[in-house]
């Protein structure tokens, strides 16, 4: 194994470490598609596909027109 980790496995990554350190608390609104691709100089597309990741496994939650939000669930399995 060479410790290669794709670009959405470490967009999850951080997603995940930033609710579990406070810094994305329950109800909170992540930024924008075009905002977080910037912030982790990627894709679109690549930064939908770890929201995509994330919402399936309940960690954010999309809201239609309104954005992406985190639900809390990563506290409740703590």
């Amino acid at each position: 194994m060479n410790g290669y980790v794709p670009t959405f496995r470490m967009v999850i990554n951080d997603i995940r470490k930033s609710i579990t350190s406070g810094q994305l608390k329950k109800g909170d609104k992540l930024p924008s598609l075009p905002e977080l691709a910037e912030r982790y100089d990627c894709s679109i597309g690549t930064v939908r596909r770890a929201i995509e990741h994330l919402q399936i496994t309940g960690e954010l939650q999309g809201r239609q027109g309104k954005g992406t939000y985190v639900t809390g669930k990563l506290f409740e399995e703590s």
